[in-house]
């Protein structure tokens, strides 16, 4: 175990050997910091906050904060961090509220940039990537490998689809589709089509992205008289052995929100 003899780890603290914690951090009585994870100088790290192992956290960041909810009472709540992270300069994550389920979590092997945000609630999959000043509402789900571009803001309680890609300075308000690349502003969201190059980088089969971009055009691309529904049991009915797929049409049929449908043609 490395602690700068000016970090701030209370006695309570569980730190294992292996990490690191650099100077002037702070670290409170109820986080625990798995294996080879490092603490860069001047982090904060406070509150019921688990950081599991091989994570990397940059200077001035703020972990495990309470939620900024004004029926926030003081509870409990907790971060969950996983394995493999990187959490770049003055990042913050908020701990979760009671009534959004008491947990914030981060996942594996995510990479958020310098200023990004991740509020109260939120969960974060696998692989993320949150780019410069990135924001998260409270209560928000990213799948996995999706790719959040510069100064992005997501509204609280929306879902960002496994393999999407938002554009910089988008604004979501409404759901969004797993596999597909979106830019726009709330009213003014657009589909541009298919992230098939994620996809494929991201290990994904050819016989699935195929299989997801033939998806795509009967769900986005029909005539304005099909309803979504009719399409939606169209591509059940034609790729009824696509797990792809099926991740598609139950992201639909589960959204609580509204899904953004329109494209750039539409």
């Amino acid at each position: 175990m490395t602690i700068h003899a000016t970090a701030v780890v209370d006695p309570q603290a569980e730190v294992h050997e292996t990490a690191s914690v650099g100077a002037y951090s702070v670290v409170g009585p109820h986080v625990s910091i798995g294996p080879n994870t490092l603490i860069d100088a001047h982090a904060v790290i406070s509150g019921h906050t688990r950081i599991g192992a091989d994570n990397h956290i940059g200077s001035f960041s703020s972990l495990g904060t309470p939620p900024q909810d004004i029926h926030y009472q003081d509870e409990p709540t907790e971060l969950i961090i996983g394995d493999g992270n990187r959490i770049r300069e003055y990042v913050s994550i908020h701990r979760g509220t009671v009534s959004g389920g008491g947990k914030t979590v981060i996942g594996n092997k995510n990479m958020l940039m310098a200023y990004c945000h991740v509020a109260h609630d939120c969960i974060l999959h696998d692989h993320v990537i949150m780019s410069n000043v990135a924001t998260l509402g409270g209560h928000v789900e990213v799948g996995s490998y999706a790719n959040l571009g510069g100064l992005v803001a997501v509204h609280q309680f929306c879902r960002i689809g496994a393999y999407t890609y938002v554009g910089g300075m988008s604004g979501i308000s409404l759901d969004v589709p797993p596999y597909v690349i979106l830019t726009g502003t709330r009213n003014r969201m657009r589909i541009a089509g298919v992230n098939k190059i994620g996809m494929r980088r991201n290990g994904m089969s050819r016989e699935a992205v195929n299989d997801i971009d033939r998806a795509f055009r009967i769900i986005f691309r029909s005539s304005p008289q099909v309803l979504v529904k009719e399409a939606l049991a169209q591509v059940t009915h034609e790729f009824p052995d696509s797990k792809e797929v099926r991740i598609l049409v139950d992201f639909f049929r589960e959204s609580k929100r509204g899904v953004v449908k329109r494209t750039e043609d539409s």
